[in-house]
């Protein structure tokens, strides 16, 4: 199901006097909000916000999460749940503003709240239990939205972005044309143990008619530096059987759709449950995925997911209780004649995807890898359009690639921001397998799910400042292909 939402960033700063203190503390709310629907005022409105919670030395959380409740006419309040930490112990922000017509700017700009802190040991403290868990008040205060600073970027942060459905990505796009692959792939990391995974199913049309078949493989990726190598098993090929309706991949006993992997390949056997944490996110330009105007495209259905099963081989067996992974899809004439790919779970809900691809296409074949780069961060995604990171903007501005191995990097500015990425392949943390497209040619990728990256964001403030950074240590998906 798809549909506009809306998205907007909101600051607001004041005070707050904890209990026991007899002088307020400084404080500051920094949120990016977003809601499902389009914000209309006359109905209630429910939204997701994450951000960041700063309270003069006691609290300093860039991973707060919580809820909003946009309801100015129908219930004449806008209410805020922000959760978040301090001092090694779970807060709650709990207030709301009240609207009102005879003061509509003082009642829109108001934030007066409670913070509670929340479960079991603040149960004991305070002696009672309740149904949404134990709360202690732990201190109120007034946050203030300023109209002369905060206005203008406000007003320019909203954003009503398209609601795309991950399960109606994952249905096949293949048409019955000759010469398309198309490609169902998921990849996880176990936080147990740091074991990576990758399950990889596609499809294959060959571009002198022949019949279409179905193929794919599984890999375990142990941690530990080499110390147990690297394992697969492939699967197929078999004729490709489009069910009537197929949601996504499904051939010979291996099914990869809504919700579910399961197969079996070899020794390796895995049934797997899917729960998306996030909306689809588009690496390349939407039209290049709905229109197949480019050589081949890339979508995440789900950038973020959990995954809860297990996966066994001869002698092993691996169970999952919510590891996180991602599930992406390819469609398109098949293999660059170079890439490179990257997906990083970054902490936080922030989720960074890399495809840097030279095509195969007379006259694109010489050209330095065109770089598709997608952050994101606090629910909103950089650059704004994908467009930018591949073309620049008025031909200026295009991202760089240098690939290679064991290291590639990927660098560029887009806005007031620029990003560097550094991706590290150990040889014994990666798989060398090959590839046959359509028109068989061969090619051959290099994957490591047990990669490690390193991410630096930076701002421009009058100069480069350093807005996040980020550092993976076997923890990060990455892949490097040629001919």
């Amino acid at each position: 199901m798809g549909g506009r939402g809306t998205a907007f960033s909101e600051v607001m700063s004041g005070t707050v006097r904890l209990d026991g203190e007899s002088e307020p503390r400084r404080m500051r709310l920094d949120l990016s909000v977003r809601a499902e629907a389009v914000l209309l005022p006359h109905r209630t409105t429910d939204a997701v916000l994450r951000g960041r919670v700063r309270i003069a030395g006691w609290a300093d959380d860039v991973q707060a999460t919580g809820e909003m409740e946009i309801s100015p006419l129908a219930r004449r309040r806008i209410r805020y749940r922000v959760d978040f930490t301090a001092q090694g112990r779970r807060y709650s922000l709990d207030g709301w503003k009240s609207t009102s017509p005879g003061r509509p700017v003082r009642s829109l700009t108001v934030l007066p709240f409670s913070l509670f802190e929340t479960g079991q040991e603040a149960g004991e403290k305070a002696g009672r239990e309740s149904e949404k868990g134990a709360e202690k008040e732990a201190g109120r205060g007034t946050l203030r939205f300023p109209l002369a600073t905060q206005l203008p970027p406000f007003l320019a942060s909203f954003r009503f972005p398209h609601r795309e459905d991950a399960a109606a990505q994952l249905a096949p796009r293949w048409d019955g044309s000759a010469g398309r692959t198309e490609v169902w792939y998921t990849t996880v990391t176990d936080p147990a143990t740091r074991t990576g995974l990758w399950l990889h199913h596609e499809l294959v049309a060959p571009a002198d008619g022949s019949d279409a078949y179905a193929h794919g493989w599984v890999a375990r990726f142990p941690a530990g530096g080499g110390q147990q190598p690297v394992e697969h098993a492939r699967f197929g090929p078999v004729p490709w059987k489009r069910l009537p309706d197929a949601s996504g991949f499904a051939a010979d006993g291996v099914e990869a759709g809504p919700g579910l992997l399961r197969g079996s390949a070899g020794p390796f056997r895995w049934e797997l449950a899917e729960l998306p944490q996030d909306e689809p996110l588009f690496t390349f330009p939407r039209w290049a995925w709905r229109r197949g105007l480019l050589p081949a495209a890339q979508i995440v259905p789900a950038p973020r997911a959990a995954y809860t099963g297990t996966v066994a081989w001869d002698g092993g067996e691996l169970r999952l209780d919510g590891a996180p992974g991602a599930t992406a899809r390819i469609y398109g004439h098949g293999n660059a004649r170079r890439w490179a790919w990257l997906h990083a779970g970054l902490g936080g809900g922030d989720v960074l995807e890399i495809v840097a691809a030279t095509s195969t296409r007379p006259g694109l074949r010489r050209l330095p890898p065109l770089v598709f780069l997608r952050l994101r961060r606090n629910g909103r995604t950089w650059p704004r359009r994908a467009e930018r990171s591949a073309f620049g903007w008025a031909g200026l501005g295009r991202f760089k690639a240098r690939l290679g191995l064991p290291s590639w990097t990927v660098s560029g500015r887009s806005g007031l921001r620029r990003i560097r990425v550094e991706v590290t392949q150990p040889g014994e943390r990666t798989l060398a397998l090959d590839y046959t497209d359509p028109d068989g040619s061969g090619a051959v990728c290099r994957n490591s799910e047990t990669a490690d990256a390193h991410v630096v964001l930076e701002r421009w403030w009058g100069r480069w400042r350093t807005e996040a950074e980020w550092t993976l240590d076997g923890t990060a998906h990455a892949e490097v292909g040629d001919r």
